[in-house]
């Protein structure tokens, strides 16, 4: 700023315009400069230094805000609605992975400063010469530039009788402030998440087994009207039994991702998907859920090729016991306890697998681990092909994991909520104005804004 002012102070040019249009126009944009303004107004010069003023606009233009993702971020989570919100005002973002923990480039404006401003978001105003530097270090390190260009459309996959205490990510996109709409199964039937870019499974049982609250909570009202729910929404839509809704369900969701969709889910979403789609039109469930035994051939007959991540696994059909299937380690997690649970983040190579590298943006690599139905995920029933995103090295359990999957993606996220390591029904939600750095947190948000990336060929 003081060598700008030293020029305006000791430039001579002749008359080269009188437009007072043309002032007015370069007055509003100088309001950023003030000293600029008093040195001119000083001189009584203005309308002759057109030449200078046209050179200011451009170093006003192109100025952009750097919101930082590193540990000076005062709050991280919010960010990712401050870049939710450019990308709906067209405005173009640029994701800097790796750099400062991923942080963002957007294009300076008023609007998006306030926005910080009143959010509490953290962010840097760079000049040209700044981003050069910026771009270099980036060229020259494990680092890379995506474009954003465009908001994605989400859906969360959610009951009309969802509790406060349901979902993470619900919680994550009220925080943050970013735009979702709900669907539930009348919706996917009618073929309406074709409209959605991204698609959220809240911790729905897809096996029909209602969670498997049977034996701890069969008694309470809020579980016998969630199987009251299911029974009359299931026979509306024409199934004579829960479960085989819930698989056509999963059809139809297997469908969106193999056409392109998005596809995030956690806690139980992740293993009871993976379970109906390996069951199909197989009867799974004990008597007490649907009023007639399993298949007792049930688990000879699953169909691993039909599922995205998990293979070989054994289920589980006694109702009595708290577990779908093997693929959970949910027990070994509570063993070690809060202190000792943790799971580490992959380092992936920004410039040729872009994907895992959006997906695993954060400030630390190493993050507290938490529980939930479907707590993590043992590695041995984990397909090959799968990406494996987080895990507890020590452990052979994988909490975080991506896959392609026809000409869409999954991801799956072991756990119930990344704020609160063992979160009781009935207890209530995570107040995220205490958690805004939440690193757990952050691997959700990363997962909303990876849809909206530039496409382009990728390695992974």
């Amino acid at each position: 700023m003081v060598e700008l002012v030293e020029l305006v102070e000791s430039v001579e040019l002749g008359e080269l315009v009188k437009s007072q249009r043309l002032l007015k126009f370069k007055r509003k944009k100088l309001n950023k400069f003030p000293e600029i303004w008093e040195v001119l107004e000083k001189r009584k010069k203005m309308k002759y230094f057109v030449v200078i003023l046209i050179f200011l606009i451009g170093f006003s233009a192109s100025a952009e805000i750097l919101i930082p993702m590193d540990l000076t971020q005062t709050n991280h989570l919010k960010a990712y609605g401050i870049a939710f919100t450019a990308l709906q005002e067209q405005i173009v973002v640029k994701w800097l992975l790796n750099y400062r923990g991923g942080s963002y480039l957007i294009q300076d404006s008023g609007e998006i400063e306030n926005l910080c401003n009143i959010k509490g978001v953290s962010f840097e105003q760079v000049s040209s010469s700044n981003v050069a530097s910026i771009f270099a270090e980036i060229d020259a390190a494990n680092m890379d530039v995506v474009v954003l260009e465009k908001e994605p459309k989400i859906a969360i996959y959610t009951p009309p009788n969802k509790q406060p205490w349901d979902d993470a990510v619900t919680l994550a996109l009220t925080y943050a402030e970013i735009d979702y709409e709900t669907v539930w199964d009348e919706e996917v039937l009618a073929g309406l998440l074709d409209e959605y870019d991204w698609l959220h499974l809240h911790h729905e049982d897809f096996t029909g087994q209602y969670g498997k609250f049977y034996s701890s909570f069969r008694n309470t009202a809020w579980y016998q009207e969630d199987v009251r729910n299911n029974e009359e929404l299931a026979a509306k839509l024409g199934f004579n039994k829960v479960w085989e809704l819930k698989h056509v369900i999963t059809e139809k969701i297997r469908e969106y991702v193999k056409n392109g969709g998005f596809l995030f889910a956690m806690c139980a979403a992740t293993d009871t998907f993976d379970i109906a789609l390996a069951a199909g039109s197989i009867d799974i469930c004990d008597a007490v859920f649907d009023g007639d035994g399993f298949d007792p051939e049930a688990q000879n007959k699953l169909n691993f090729s039909r599922t995205f991540a998990f293979e070989n696994f054994t289920l589980i059909f006694n109702p009595y016991q708290y577990e779908f299937s093997s693929i959970d380690a949910s027990d070994y997690a509570q063993l070690r306890g809060a202190e000792a649970d943790y799971f580490q983040l992959f380092d992936f190579s920004a410039k040729y697998d872009p994907v895992p590298t959006m997906l695993t943006q954060c400030h630390t690599n190493v993050i507290n681990g938490f529980l939930g139905q479907t707590t993590s995920f043992h590695k041995e029933f984990v397909k090959k092909s799968v990406i494996i995103l987080g895990e507890s090295l020590q452990v052979e359990e994988v909490k975080y994991l991506h896959g392609n999957f026809g000409k869409g993606t999954f991801t799956f996220y072991g756990g119930h909520d990344p704020e609160d390591y063992q979160h009781r029904i009935g207890d209530p939600e995570t107040v995220l104005d205490l958690h805004k750095q939440s690193p757990g947190y952050r691997l959700i948000l990363n997962n909303i804004l990876f849809p909206a990336a530039e496409k382009k060929k990728l390695k992974t």
